[in-house]
């Protein structure tokens, strides 16, 4: 059976929530969503996932506890939190920008705001998607920092980036100096075509695998049970 690009997006978005216990899943985005609850439904089934305000939810949605702005705060500041944020730049240590393109002064552009990224990165771990990997995202410095990457998080106990999924591939940081290293490929990708989109030198390893084909039941709940739309294709084209 063929697996579309977005299908491997969605596994390799899951699998940022393999063996992470009873913590509260926070994915940003369609497809981070998606893999966030293909996870609890296969190989995490103790994450927490909530409706995005003060319910914490089931996988049908019904409602299985309360949450309150403390109890959500004490999971944030004390590792019990994962999210998949996304990024409008990201460089080769993880740093994250979603404020502003060009000089903070004058931007050329605005985007959403630091909004809650510093204490996010700083005190509990935090995945990244990209739906559209190119040099203009993964950039060699950020023009400003909002997610903290691994080169300015000394001392943080919390820290830390499991990965980074794009359209192209699955990235970490499992390198000497906590530069980003090319993990996997999706399959029908090159690594010349990562090189290209990509606006600094990667890591990149003599046999970079691809990312793992998903079962037959995981195609099933993605297809039939947590996209039976098929919104997936419209947020990764391939």
């Amino acid at each position: 059976m063929s697996v579309s690009r977005s299908e491997y997006c969605v596994i390799a978005c899951a699998e940022a929530w393999r063996d992470n216990g009873e913590v509260l899943a926070s994915p940003m985005g369609l497809i981070p969503s998606f893999g966030a609850r293909l996870a609890k439904r296969s190989f995490s089934p103790d994450l927490l996932l909530t409706d995005g305000e003060a319910m914490l939810v089931g996988l049908d949605g019904t409602v299985e506890g309360w949450l309150p702005y403390r109890r959500h705060l004490t999971m944030v500041t004390g590792g019990r939190r994962h999210v998949m944020m996304g990024a409008g730049q990201i460089d080769r240590f993880g740093n994250q920008n979603i404020s502003c393109v060009g000089d903070w002064e004058r931007p050329k552009r605005q985007l959403l705001g630091v909004r809650g990224a510093p204490v996010n990165t700083l005190n509990n771990p935090v995945s990244y998607w990209v739906p559209k990997h190119s040099a203009r995202v993964f950039v060699e410095r950020v023009d400003m920092v909002c997610g903290v990457g691994y080169d300015r998080a000394a001392g943080a106990r919390y820290h830390r980036i499991p990965r980074v999924v794009s359209d192209l591939g699955v990235f970490d940081f499992a390198t000497p100096d906590r530069s980003m290293r090319l993990a996997s490929l999706h399959p029908g990708v090159t690594v010349e075509q990562v090189r290209e989109a990509t606006g600094f030198n990667l890591v990149i390893g003599d046999d970079v695998p691809y990312t793992r084909e998903p079962s037959a039941d995981e195609l099933r709940l993605i297809r039939a049970v947590i996209d039976p739309e098929g919104l997936r294709e419209r947020e990764v084209k391939a």
